[in-house]
This record gives structure tokens, sequence and C-alpha cells, in this order.
């Protein structure tokens, strides 16, 4: 597949037991950067930071996590605790040959880089955060604002066995397109774009393996290190118009970095990359040095 001036190539990378689809672009001796996608999309939802910091001159690595689109779908909730989950990102650092790469998340994504940064701070560079709290901040903010609580409804429904797969995927993932498309600005979403979405969505398995990731948060409570505060450089950047998650949780997210930097999209929504592609491509290469 080729975007307007930049080849995205396609691979399969074997990495902690799992097969992922990859998506790669730029020089490959440039310095690596690995982009994690949330749910409900895929490497897709990269597209222009892949294109906009390969031509910086980074290699830049798109996967599908585990569960979505074309990579592999294990069985089961525990195949998919986010330290199996941060371990998919460091076997991706080593396929490509690293000691150690600059990562960047969002939503799910942006979970998985967290605990990554907490865990493995040895295998980054630095870090870049989208529309995601601190798991320090997001447990606290949970347990103490109902309006949170409210935000958060889905993650709670997603725990009840089977049926969330089956209302996602009836209708063709209808009102899976129709939340996309409620949550962001007029025109974030195309009908090209949601028409890749769905492919992705029809991918067997797909819907379980996603809703597996909720489940799993809950169900396995994965753990934190005793110190929570993040030693990698951070880069949080933050659509203050969520529907999901709270702005209140940004600030406070930072201030548990070392080195944090927040960055404000006052009329942005949860979709940040996409409604501020350009900006956001802009700090990101920034961030890392391009």
């Amino acid at each position: 597949m080729v975007s307007e001036s930049v080849p995205f190539e396609d691979h399969f990378v074997q990495t902690n037991g799992v097969t992922l689809h990859v998506v790669q672009a730029g020089p490959p001796d440039g310095e690596l950067v690995i982009l994690l996608h949330g749910f409900p999309e895929f490497w897709y939802g990269w597209r222009r930071q892949i294109e906009a910091l390969a031509k910086r001159g980074f290699r830049v690595w798109a996967p599908d996590q585990r569960g979505y689109n074309l990579s592999e779908k294990p069985d089961g909730i525990r195949s998919y605790h986010l330290d199996l989950l941060a371990k998919d990102v460091i076997g991706l650092v080593d396929a490509a040959g690293r000691e150690k790469a600059f990562l960047a998340g969002h939503d799910w994504g942006a979970g998985v880089t967290w605990h990554t940064a907490l865990w493995h701070p040895a295998r980054l560079h630095k870090i870049a955060i989208l529309n995601v709290p601190h798991p320090a901040v997001m447990s606290r903010t949970l347990r103490s604002s109902a309006r949170q609580m409210l935000k958060s409804w889905y993650m709670f429904y997603f725990q009840i066995p089977r049926l969330p797969e089956w209302m996602m995927a009836v209708g063709d993932s209808a009102a899976a397109a129709r939340q996309l498309i409620s949550s962001s600005r007029p025109g974030t979403f195309s009908d090209a774009d949601i028409a890749r979405y769905l492919e992705a969505w029809r991918q067997p398995g797909a819907w379980t393996a996603m809703i597996n990731w909720y489940r799993s948060v809950f169900q396995n409570d994965p753990k934190l290190p005793r110190d929570i505060r993040v030693k990698v450089p951070t880069l949080m950047i933050w659509g203050a118009q969520d529907a999901f998650l709270s702005e209140t949780m940004a600030q406070p997210s930072i201030d548990l970095c070392d080195d944090g930097r927040l960055v404000r999209f006052p009329e942005a929504t949860h979709w940040v990359q996409h409604e501020e592609a350009h900006q956001v491509s802009a700090q990101m290469a920034e961030w890392f040095g391009g």
C-alpha cells in the first residue's frame, strides 16, 4: 500500500509468541518509532503520522496490536494482559534490531505505552501519549469521580460475556461506525475511512479479541511498579473535547513524569491525531528529535 508520497510496507512480525501485522515506512536506518493504536482502530488510525514521521527520516512501525485487524487473535481474556501487550512492544523493538525505540500510543495504545514505560524504561528513548491518563490517575479518578464513571460506562458494559461483541457486530458494525462519527468533529471520518474500519472489524474473532482487552484489565488487575513515576521523557497530547476521558486527568498525569510536556488542543476530541493531524505529527516529530 502507498500513501501519496511515502511507500507503506506490509510485514508480519513474530513477537512474544504472536504474529502481528505491521505497516512500516521510512528509511530502514532511521530512528525507530512505534505507533500503537487504540480501540476500535487499527494501524490505519496513524496513517497521517506514519507519512509525516517517515518524511522526517524516522523508521516507523505501526502494528495492528494483538486481536486487531490482520494480527493474530489468541483465545482467552488472559491473552490480553497488559504485561503481554508491553512485551509485544519490546519484541517489536528486538525484531527491528534496536536497543531502544520512540513509542507513541493513543487510547488503548497509550495504555500500553504507559505500561511499557513504567516496566521497560531502558528500552525507550521517549514516549508520546494521546488522550489517556497515567494508570494511577485513571484508577484514582474512576474511584472518586461519578462524572468519569459515567463517561466510562462502556468499560463496565464490556465485562458482560458474549453480548457486547454480538451487539458490536450486528448490522455490519453499524453501531461502532456511528460511535466513531458521533464522538468526533464533523468530517473527521470519511465514508472511505469507515469502509476501512468495517473491513478490519469483519476479521474473524476481531470483536471478541478487541473487547477482551477491557475484560482483561478488570479481571487480571495489571500491577504498577512500586515507583509509579515515569522516568522516560513524556509528551502528552490532549484533545479537550474528549467524550470518554476527562481532561482533569491530564495535568496530574504529566505531574507523575520526571520530564513531561502537556500540549492541549482545545477544540479536538478523543480522536485528536485525526482532527489535528498536521500539528500532532509536528509535535511528535519535534519531541522525538526529527
